[in-house]
């Protein structure tokens, strides 16, 4: 008789590519962090790669990412303004696929930019980047977490 609900956001960015300008360090990374505290009401944490690989350029500790996770009213907000304003913004955007959710019912939604989002002005940003969505849900299977999606307004496909 459990209801199912939101339990978490987790918005998350991979800055691997980024890494290779000159001045990723001091000018790149400022500018993502600040964007995506706008993007989701706090500041980001960042994580750094566990091993070195040579191939990738890569050594222990060089940060690789950003991840945010929001919960309570943050993550209302944050889900209202992605249904609302940031989905309809993304170009030639029909649907959230199917082929994103998870078998538990968790569905992750990939920006290629960040730009979409109405707290970003693109003309004044100097970094452009991509971003991942994961909505957490309490549901138990595929199906379940399909309905509830669609419950909650999510604009998903149906086959």
């Amino acid at each position: 008789m459990q209801r199912n609900h939101l339990e978490k956001i987790v918005v998350s960015i991979g800055v691997g590519k980024l890494r290779q300008n000159q001045q990723f360090e001091e000018k790149m990374l400022p500018a993502i962090v600040e964007e995506l505290g706008l993007i989701t009401g706090q500041k980001a944490a960042t994580r750094s790669a566990k091993k070195s690989i040579a191939t990738f350029k890569l050594r222990q500790g060089d940060i690789v990412g950003l991840v945010a996770t929001l919960r309570g009213q943050r993550m209302e907000d944050f889900l209202k303004r992605m249904v609302n304003a940031a989905l309809p913004r993304v170009r030639d955007f029909r649907g959230i696929d199917l082929k994103n959710f998870d078998q538990h019912g968790n569905l992750t939604v990939g920006f290629r930019e960040h730009t979409v989002f109405p707290e970003i002005n693109a003309e004044t940003s100097k970094v452009n980047f991509g971003l991942e969505v994961t909505l957490v849900a309490n549901t138990k299977n595929k199906e379940e977490g399909i309905s509830f999606f669609r419950s909650l307004g999510l604009p998903i496909k149906s086959n």
